[in-house]
């Protein structure tokens, strides 16, 4: 006899993550491997000592991680990704009915911080990823798709950078730092209090 599966959404239900992240899933292992704890005192100096609590810096930086594994720049699709899967919720600390932060959450606490920071939490995660045996360096696997140049051999042209690279880094890092100084939303005049 056929059967027809029919869903119906359960009011309640007995559920846990942990019990649906295969121990072998590589966001459970990773979650096992690091230890970022040393990232609150890290930061700590970024933050000021009253008003609404921050995102967890050290779900922050998972987020990054996971948006840097996943091959994902938009912080929007970023969280719309991690949303959907049950592994990395389970690897940021969240469940599955815990509201994930807010996109513009995540690109603000971005700018809070200097580069030098990015690097040493990536160097650090690199690290304990090598000692656990996650790492090795005796292969590297490159992904290419082959695409048929739609171009003619005579009108190619030698392209030659305008300035070295440091040179571009360097007006990057200004443009960056010049947008952190800027406030987020320009304040609105009171039109009330206008003198006429």
């Amino acid at each position: 006899m056929q059967g027809k599966k029919q869903y119906q959404e359960k009011l309640f239900s007995n559920f846990q993550l942990s019990e649906r992240v295969p121990e072998d899933n590589f966001y459970r292992r990773l979650n096992k491997v690091l230890d970022l704890d040393y990232l609150y005192t890290l930061t700590k100096g970024y933050y000021g000592s009253s008003g609404q609590k921050s995102i967890d810096p050290v779900v922050f930086f998972k987020l990054c991680l996971v948006g840097y594994l996943e091959n994902i720049i938009s912080d929007r699709k970023l969280v719309a990704h991690c949303s959907m899967r049950l592994d990395i919720l389970f690897f940021l600390g969240y469940d599955i009915d815990e509201e994930l932060p807010w996109h513009s959450t995540i690109s603000r606490t971005r700018q809070l911080f200097p580069e030098t920071i990015f690097e040493e939490v990536f160097t650090k995660v690199f690290e304990l990823c090598v000692s656990a045996g996650m790492v090795s360096g005796h292969t590297q696997a490159i992904d290419s798709a082959p695409v048929k140049a739609n171009a003619s051999m005579d009108s190619l042209e030698l392209k030659v950078p305008e300035e070295e690279l440091e040179a571009h880094l360097r007006k990057v890092r200004h443009i960056s730092n010049r947008d952190k100084d800027k406030p987020f939303r320009e304040a609105k005049t009171n039109k009330a209090t206008k003198v006429q």
